[in-house]
Parts: structure tokens; sequence; C-alpha cells
């Protein structure tokens, strides 16, 4: 039996932390009703749970445990009807004077788990029952095999908005018309799920530009939660294609915009952010010129002094990559130790080493799949597909810039 309460304490351990409170009933074995007693059953050592989905807020699983292999291959099997996935386990919402709705989600085998995945996040105030009828598994021994039920209670609580936007890079007052991506930055991690909800790009007359992003049902969130990428549809910037022929581009040259990011967004905790955030910005001509670091000017920083080297990227690079893409190697061919970061609006690139220079000959190494504000690569513009021989294609996969500190 200790074994039993140490897994059944792990388990409300991992869920408080996410901040949930759970209600088990009748999770240590199956529930079986007075009228219905039966002897035990192949089922009687299931474990039923709720499971929270990692980095991700109010949303949990319903698993099963501890079902035989062999039902389990059947459950797999085609011949398994889905129409008989809600007999076996049931969700339902429970609300105050109504009769209890069932979930919306998906049934499925994963490994010796049986488990259901809600459509959507749990809403907090809302009760959720979970039923497990050992009886409607194929291979039951009899339709009152045995019953197993899991509560789950998410309380209101009071909302801490802490969380901010940081930064939205470009960070520039002028982008050019064919921009590809934002960069939105955040001061503590944030959930998944509906963040276009959440985004909106107003025209001069404070009306929603039609469809301005690519919408992808993953997001691009960095590993850490704190950067998500947003990228403006492909098809309103590249010339001659449907979605920019029906709609037109999403920003035009001379006009003003805003992008606006709701106070409304989650963090990973579930609280809404401390305050909504606007970028206005103005749109110049589209940039179609890939970069070129052999145009790239570099201020030497002096010997034995941790000055930064400087490198004017002639116009502003695309913030995540140029952090990235380019490095300092020693004459060795080794990368030199030390922090890059950006200033004048991504224009200029600074390298801050981690011990003084020596003199001696480096080299700037710039991996060729960097992109600018408009999504052109060295050597290949970002409509090299719709404009055959626009630009030539490099081979290498970095161009290499040297320079000598004395």
């Amino acid at each position: 039996m200790s074994g039993v309460l140490e897994q059944l304490t792990q388990w409300i351990g991992r869920l408080a932390l996410a901040g949930f409170i759970l209600v088990w009933l009748g999770c240590l074995g199956p529930v079986r009703g007075a009228e219905a007693p039966n002897p035990p059953s192949a089922f009687s050592a299931s474990f039923l749970r709720w499971v929270p989905v990692p980095r991700e807020t109010n949303r949990l699983f319903v698993e099963v445990s501890g079902l035989p292999n062999d039902t389990l291959a059947a459950l797999k099997s085609t011949n398994w009807p889905s129409t008989n996935w809600s007999a076996v386990l049931s969700i339902f919402v429970e609300q105050p004077g109504s009769a209890p709705l069932p979930m919306l989600g998906e049934h499925r085998v994963e490994g010796a788990l049986l488990r259901f995945a809600p459509a959507f996040p749990l809403e907090p105030g809302l009760r959720y029952r979970a039923v497990f009828d050992a009886g409607q598994l194929p291979g039951a021994s009899s339709p009152a095999a045995g019953r197993l039920t899991a509560v789950l209670q998410i309380p209101v609580r009071p909302e801490r908005a802490t969380t901010f936007v940081t930064q939205v890079y470009p960070s520039a007052d002028v982008l050019p018309e064919n921009l590809l991506k934002f960069y939105v930055h955040f001061s503590a991690p944030m959930s998944r799920g509906d963040i276009y909800e959440h985004l909106r790009l107003l025209d001069e007359a404070n009306q929603p530009v039609a469809l301005p992003f690519l919408e992808l049902a993953e997001e691009l969130w960095s590993p850490d939660m704190l950067r998500l990428t947003l990228i403006i549809d492909p098809g309103r910037i590249k010339r001659e294609v449907k979605p920019l022929q029906d709609l037109g581009p999403a920003l035009l040259t001379g006009r003003r915009y805003t992008l606006v990011i709701s106070a409304g967004w989650r963090d990973a905790h579930g609280n809404r952010l401390k305050q909504a955030f606007f970028k206005r910005f103005s749109v110049g001509p589209p940039d179609r010129e890939p970069p070129d670091p052999h145009r790239w000017g570099y201020l030497a920083p002096p010997i034995r002094t941790r000055e930064p080297l400087a490198v004017d990227l002639v116009k502003p690079m695309d913030s995540a990559l140029a952090l990235r893409m380019i490095h300092v190697l020693d004459e060795a061919g080794r990368e030199v130790p030390g922090q890059p970061f950006l200033t004048e609006r991504e224009r200029i690139w600074k390298f801050l080493p981690l011990h003084s220079w020596k003199a001696g000959r480096y080299s700037l190494v710039v991996e060729t799949t960097i992109e600018d504000l408009a999504g052109n690569n060295i050597g290949k513009p970002f409509e090299v597909d719709v404009f055959d021989g626009v630009a030539k294609r490099l081979e290498q996969p970095t161009v290499k810039l040297p320079f000598q500190l004395r």
C-alpha cells in the first residue's frame, strides 16, 4: 500500500505545481455499484488519472493504465469501432443546474496507456468527471466488470499579472513592404494555443488587416517559451502568386501600421499579460537585394582589451539569425568564446569576447542562410523560386571574412 500512496503523492505533487486541485474518486481500484457486485477481474489493477500536458496551461490528458496487452491490441485494431470509445472512457463537464456535457477529444492507445486528449483547454471554475467502464472493453468477462471515476476541479484563482512583452523585433520604425516576420519576446514563459486570437495588425484607420499572418498549427516558440516567431503570410509577399493577387500585400509602402498584442494573452501560469503592447511602424519600399557580407565594414577593437568587435551589416538583419549565424574564429580556426549582440536597430552586430583580444589573424564566418528583414539569404533573394535567374545561389554554406588585429 505504501507504494501506491507514494505514486499518488507524486501525481498530486505534479498537478499542484501546475496550479491544479485534484479530487480523486475511486482511483485505486474499480468502483462497483452496490446492485452488481462482481468477483475480481483482469481489469481490477487499472488506474485512472488526470495528467497535465507540459508547458500547456489547463491542458490535461486522461489516462488509464494497467490494461492487459491483448486488450490494448484489440483497442488498436481497425476492427474496434470508433463509436465504442465513449462507452469505455467518457469525460463530462459538470455545471450546477444543468446535465453533464460530454467533452470533445481524441481517444488513442499509446504504449501501455489508454489516453483521452481533450480538444480544448480546461476552464477554471468547472468540474470535470472521467469515467472508465471496464465492462465495455473488448474481452471483458462481464458488462459490469467495474468502473473507475476521477473528478478534477480547477479553481478560479486570483490573477497575478506580471508577464509583459519586453520587445518586438524588428525594432526599427520603418520596415520593408515585404517584411517576413516579427519576433515577440516575453518576460516570462508563455502558454501555447490560440495565439492568433491575441494578435492584430491594424492599418492607418485602425482597421484590422485581413489575414496578414501565416497561421500555423505548430506555433513557433523558442524552447524556453520566451520568444514567438510570427510569420507574415508569404503568399501576401511573393509576386505573381494567388493570395497576393486576391488580397493584395499585407503591408503597403507609405502606409502606417500597428501590431497589437492583447493583454488577454495568458502566460504559462494562466495569468493574463500585465498590459497590452503596441508596435507602431511605417512601411518603406520592398527589399529584394540579398545581403552581401563583402560589403560589410568593421571596427577593429584594440588588443589587450575586451572592447567589442563592431560590424556594420549595411542594413537591418533578422535578429535571431544574426545572433546565431555570425561567428568569430581565431587563426587556428577555433571559435572565439564571447557574446554577440545587436545595436542600431539590428544594423550593427557586435561581439564581446570572453577574454582580451590578442594580436593575430581572425575570421568572421557568416552562414549563407542568414536572412535580412525580407527573408533574403546571401546570394538568394526570397523570391528566387518565382523569378528564376534573379541571382546566383551560393554553393558554400558559409562566407569567410578575414581580418587582423595588431
